[in-house]
């Protein structure tokens, strides 16, 4: 076996993991009940507007492409897991608007070269292995003059420390393979995009009465956390040990008092390519 051919197997084994991944548990959830605003300030921050083509990479149920489509915006959602797709369009069918659903890999998207005015990613490209793979599909089919969007995760916020704790329990990354919350990092996300504008926020989350029910809600529906906690299920153990890691991060990030609250960092990152920064 060549190793091209070699190389081409493992990232298309590569792929299918992470698909079967992100349809474990419910995702929707997480992204309705708890991580619902961020998708229309990625929206407002890109200046999406009526008549706009815009494009979803790594969509999921819609948290971004639907505040587009509302806008008024030509959306086409984009997702490697399309098994996501079933509760975005009902969400979609909600909201009274239309737009495109398609399976499609970050990486390999499948659309002409300048083909969208914008192209925007809510915690959804950061989850592609090959980095600078997805960050030139976003460069190659937004226009010259157009707009980049992406919202992701910090390293060194609650998510990002959440995928640190978690690390120990997960099998080995495939080689080559990149963390997500880099894309949190701005000297990172300059490497992969080069010229950009950048601003650091947080999300309030206080849909949890506590740290107890932050951990069960995210082994339940959180497809990372799935996964990892399957990895250990042989070992009460260390699923155990994972339980009270988890309680204990989210008792570091919580607020102490009532309303149980949670600051979640992200990094806002906006492109125009053959124009610079925002």
């Amino acid at each position: 076996m060549s190793e091209s051919t070699e190389t081409l197997g493992l990232d298309r084994e590569l792929k299918a993991k992470h698909r079967a991944m992100w349809g474990l548990g419910n995702y929707p959830a997480v992204a309705t009940q708890v991580i619902a605003e961020l998708g229309p300030v990625l929206v407002g921050e890109c200046g999406v507007q009526k008549g706009d083509r815009v494009l979803d990479v790594a969509a999921g149920s819609g948290n971004a492409a639907i505040p587009a489509a509302a806008l008024g915006a030509q959306v086409i959602a984009t997702d490697l897991a399309p098994e996501l797709f079933v509760a975005g369009k009902e969400a979609a069918s909600l909201a009274g608007v239309e737009l495109d659903w398609q399976e499609a890999d970050a990486e390999a998207l499948p659309f002409g070269d300048n083909e969208f005015d914008v192209v925007l990613s809510c915690v959804g490209v950061m989850f592609a292995p090959h980095h600078q793979r997805a960050a030139d599909e976003l460069v190659r089919v937004c226009r010259p003059g157009g707009k980049i969007g992406v919202l992701s995760w910090t390293p060194t916020g609650f998510i990002g420390e959440m995928f640190k704790t978690m690390k120990p329990y997960a099998p080995p990354p495939p080689p080559g393979s990149q963390p997500a919350p880099l894309w949190g990092d701005e000297n990172h996300v300059r490497d992969l995009l080069g010229d950009v504008a950048t601003r650091k926020d947080v999300l309030r989350v206080d849909t949890f009465s506590g740290p107890e029910e932050f951990r069960d809600f995210f082994k339940k529906n959180y497809g990372p956390t799935i996964a990892v906690y399957r990895n250990i299920a042989g070992d009460p153990d260390r699923t155990q040990a994972l339980d009270r890691d988890l309680l204990e991060l989210a008792e570091r990030y919580g607020s102490g008092s009532e309303p149980f609250t949670m600051e979640w960092e992200y990094l806002l990152v906006t492109a125009t390519p053959g124009g610079g920064g925002a």
